[in-house]
């Protein structure tokens, strides 16, 4: 992945009548790289990919492709293509003809469209006795990959994907996650992909874009955002997870209701330093929350009582009701669950380093 820009958004803005659907985007996505824009519905994404695939233009702002502005240029005038969530495939062509479409409107030969057909089959693990065969006799996985290759036969210098795999059953999915992956370190292609789902996101990309309300709240690689999320949004978008409002007191130290603290004055988690009376989010993930027996302390803990517990696989999630009737959620591996039942009183506790604090009110 090379560190220039292929595409670059300046203060991109989309109103429709007297709604703002996006909201001053700026972002660069490098040559190469693999970037998925997540969010809510409603967040925008669908709006943004149109506009970088030029289906639509923006109200105001510049897109650049390498050094050309290209936000006028309509979709078939750009050196880029769509994976549409539908795949778009014409149902009374063979997979060979779904893939040499591109080809064929090039003018290409049809010697050489039917070789390129087949060496994008291969890449895409397609039988090459599939090539003469009706898509509608294919399974779902095999038409997404018919899909791709399609899109890359007309050799884009980008690839869109507006949530491909949505439609597929989950073992599928997660196959193709992996396929795709792969896919792109292969081909060395820009990937810019669009999904509501987390999993995808974190298996796929370089970098991941959350979006919310026609902004983008984050930008960075899956362990950033996951691990120091910039805001309470981000954090719970991203997964469970276990937030607590907290105070740095003019002593230096931190105060949260129902919570022991056990820090030295003027300590705090290491991704803030707290100006006296600050009011902060304090977040820890369930995977390091730890049920305290036979006298063990850690640097935070407090007490509830386990009201469920769920098997997930190979982990065990739990539910633990504070005394103010909220909840903090628990994971732990199957082989490590919690001895004890629902109703248990328990002390739960975590340390400083597996915290992350919260600071949205900061200018």
């Amino acid at each position: 992945m090379s560190g220039d820009p292929i595409l670059r958004l300046e203060n991109i803005v989309k109103s429709f009548g007297g709604l703002t659907v996006l909201r001053d985007i700026s972002l660069d996505i490098a040559d190469g790289e693999s970037l998925t824009i997540v969010g809510p519905s409603g967040s925008g994404k669908t709006t943004l990919i149109r506009l970088l695939v030029g289906m639509d233009e923006p109200t105001s702002g510049a897109i650049w492709l390498r050094d050309r502005r290209i936000e006028r240029v309509p979709a078939n005038k750009r050196p880029t293509c769509m994976v549409f969530q539908s795949l778009a495939l014409f149902p009374h062509r063979s997979v060979g003809q779904n893939i040499e479409f591109p080809l064929k409107i090039r003018g290409v030969a049809a010697a050489e469209r039917k070789k390129r057909a087949l060496q994008l089959m291969e890449l895409l693990r397609l039988r090459e006795d599939y090539y003469g065969k009706s898509v509608v006799q294919i399974s779902g996985g095999e038409r997404q990959r018919v899909a791709l290759a399609r899109a890359l036969a007309f050799d884009p210098e980008i690839l869109f994907f507006d949530e491909p795999l949505s439609a597929l059953d989950y073992r599928l999915r997660k196959t193709l996650e992996k396929e795709l992956k792969d896919l792109h370190a292969r081909t060395g292609k820009t990937f810019v992909y669009i999904t509501h789902s987390l999993e995808e996101a974190m298996v796929m990309s370089d970098r991941i874009a959350i979006m919310r309300a026609g902004r983008f709240e984050q930008i960075a690689v899956a362990d950033e955002i996951y691990a120091r999320p910039r805001s309470r949004f981000v954090a719970e978008f991203m997964g469970e997870v276990n937030l607590f409002d907290i105070t740095a007191t003019v002593e230096g130290r931190l105060e949260g209701e129902g919570i022991e603290i056990n820090l030295p004055a003027g300590s705090s988690p290491a991704t803030a330093v707290l100006a006296p009376g600050e009011k902060v989010t304090l977040m820890v993930r369930p995977e390091f929350v730890h049920f305290l027996e036979n006298g063990h302390v850690s640097d935070f803990h407090l007490r509830g009582t386990v009201r469920a517990e769920y098997l997930l696989g190979s982990r065990m999630h739990y539910e633990v009701e504070r005394r103010d009737g909220s909840f903090v959620t628990v994971e732990k591996l199957r082989e490590d669950r919690f001895k004890g039942k629902p109703g248990d009183e328990v002390v739960l506790g975590w340390d400083v380093e597996h915290c992350h604090i919260i600071a949205e009110g900061r200018p």
